[in-house]
């Protein structure tokens, strides 16, 4: 993994907090700062026109918080959260960040919140796979990615829909959207995550997803409109 690379935002309305902590990645070697962003509407504009894997993302900015942004933004990249204020750790928790940075920072407690996301995305690079297996009752199935139209949370259960059955299975909604792809999977809703290669329509704020209809959050339609159909819209 000596060559892994991790792109990655830095947000902060600070010059002096950007500009420290983009010299701190430079020198780890493996993070690469794609672009620079003063707020949370730019950094909405940049993460539309290009992919990243990291945020290094400040909480009290103008217009909206960080906190906020990522409540509100679809299948965010993973988010190392940097702010001044202690009381936001628990919101950080709750968000499941991969780690929370106080200032002022030291190299040293950022190199081993950089050294976890090179970890993290080390472990996700070598686990890479076309298909999971989903364990039912006392059965492992394999299930190849294209194979699932959708997942919908049940409290302590997720079902599965695939092209020709239903699996339940003990699991979060959280971790099957860590473990699949977000290029490929797309979450419009709290409770469901759809394979964007199933979705055959879209309906005001439904997805038909095969046989199936899925609501889509009010709060995130735009958002995944745009990432559902990526300019490929002919309209009359």
């Amino acid at each position: 993994m000596s060559n892994l690379s991790i792109r990655c935002i830095i947000t902060d309305d600070e010059p002096l907090a950007w500009k420290g902590l983009q010299g701190y990645a430079e020198k780890t070697g493996f993070l690469d700062v794609v672009a620079i962003c003063e707020d949370a509407v730019q950094l909405n504009t940049v993460l539309k026109q290009q992919p990243v894997d990291l945020l290094f993302l400040d909480i009290e900015m103008p217009y909206i918080s960080g906190v906020e942004f990522l409540k509100n933004f679809p299948n965010p990249p993973r988010v190392i959260f940097t702010t001044a204020y202690e009381r936001y750790a628990m919101q950080g928790f709750e968000l499941d960040v991969l780690d929370y940075l106080l200032k002022p920072i030291s190299f040293e407690r950022f190199l081993k919140a950089a050294n976890k996301a090179y970890d993290y995305f080390a472990s996700q690079d070598t686990a890479e796979q076309p298909y999971v297996f989903i364990k039912t009752d006392s059965r492992l199935e394999k299930v190849l990615y294209d194979e699932i139209l959708l997942v919908e949370a049940l409290e302590n259960y997720v079902a599965v829909y695939t092209t020709d059955k239903k699996m339940i299975t003990h699991a979060t909604l959280k971790s099957v959207v860590d473990m699949l792809p977000a290029r490929q999977f797309i979450q419009p809703h709290k409770s469901y995550l759809v394979n964007m290669k199933g979705i055959t329509a879209i309906e005001g704020n439904i997805l038909h997803v095969g046989p199936h209809q899925v609501p889509v959050s009010k709060y995130q339609k735009d958002a995944v409109m745009e990432k559902i159909i990526n300019n490929r819209l002919l309209k009359k």
